[in-house]
């Protein structure tokens, strides 16, 4: 198979995994930056040009799309669906799991179990939010941050009532959820592909910090999910529509609460706390999925 990855940078390790990996399994892999792509519409033959040719040969596509170029690398991924080639990461469920808020709400009206969260349209009352997580600590998010970039831990109600004040101020948009003291500074990232976990791990934060971000100086180790666990990270990949998916979640008292599920989880923590192939597993997925539709489409011509 010609498999298209889309990503900026090639040296990246996720991306260089996933060109090990389509070689290792006798495909043609090719680094394609989405943003140099160019996207022709006309009726009923969509196309892509890149670097002056016309990309009618791909057969499948891993998207590597990051937060800052959602808006056009979406176009780009949903491009080539309209030229009916496979990808790990539809288009809509790119852009739907980029949305804190509404990913929220899908979780939630989906019954998964997820920290109690309070958004408001910069309230004027902070005193509110606060009454209805049932009052500080509490973790105060911008929708737009990444990576643990925006993300403060409020441990009392003055300093939690400053910050959304000055979030408010900023007309930043914020989420407010209630703290899980009992996770004791550790989430747990499930990588989930094809409605399967195929591996997890365990992410520490240093001591001082609330924030496992492995970047940030948390440390990460093998952990073998519970059923509630392995279940919760299966639901809210399905849920969100996603095929690959790094879903994160809190262990708590009440169960796993789930904080994030994101569409372009990296390889290097996880293939390193698990000593696993997770590259290799996202390949197969394109197999798998590139076979029935071409099994498909033969079965039409014949039919």
């Amino acid at each position: 198979m010609k498999i298209a990855i889309l990503s900026r940078n090639s040296n990246l390790y996720s991306t260089r995994r996933l060109i090990e990996a389509c070689k290792e399994r006798g495909h043609e892999p090719e680094v394609v930056d989405p943003l140099k792509c160019t996207l022709v519409m006309e009726k009923n033959q969509p196309s892509i040009y890149y670097k002056n040719r016309h990309l009618d040969d791909i057969d499948a596509i891993i998207p590597r799309i990051g937060a800052s170029v959602t808006f056009y690398g979406s176009a780009v991924v949903r491009q080539f669906e309209m030229m009916k080639v496979f990808t790990a990461v539809e288009s809509q469920a790119l852009i739907r799991s980029r949305d804190k808020l509404r990913s929220l709400q899908i979780m939630s009206r989906a019954g998964l179990g997820l920290p109690k969260t309070v958004f408001t349209n910069y309230a004027s009352n902070p005193e509110e939010i606060l009454h209805a997580l049932g009052g500080a600590p509490v973790i105060i998010k911008l929708l737009e941050g990444t990576q643990g970039l925006g993300v403060v831990l409020a441990e009392n109600k003055k300093a939690a009532i400053s910050v959304i004040e000055a979030f408010n101020g900023l007309k930043a948009r914020v989420i407010v959820q209630e703290f899980i003291k009992e996770a004791g500074g550790a989430d747990i990232r499930a990588f989930v592909v094809d409605g399967q976990v195929v591996g997890a791990m365990k992410r520490q934060a240093k001591e001082g910090e609330f924030r496992s971000n492995l970047h940030r100086g948390g440390t990460s180790s093998v952990v073998k999910l519970k059923r509630a666990e392995k279940s919760a990270a299966i639901n809210a990949a399905k849920k969100m529509g996603l095929g690959v998916a790094g879903v994160d979640m809190l262990q708590s008292s009440r169960g796993p609460l789930i904080l994030e599920v994101n569409s372009s989880p990296g390889l290097e923590g996880i293939e390193n706390a698990t000593n696993l192939n997770i590259a290799g597993k996202i390949v197969e997925y394109l197999e798998r999925n590139v076979r029935e539709v071409k099994r498909i489409q033969k079965d039409k011509i014949n039919a």
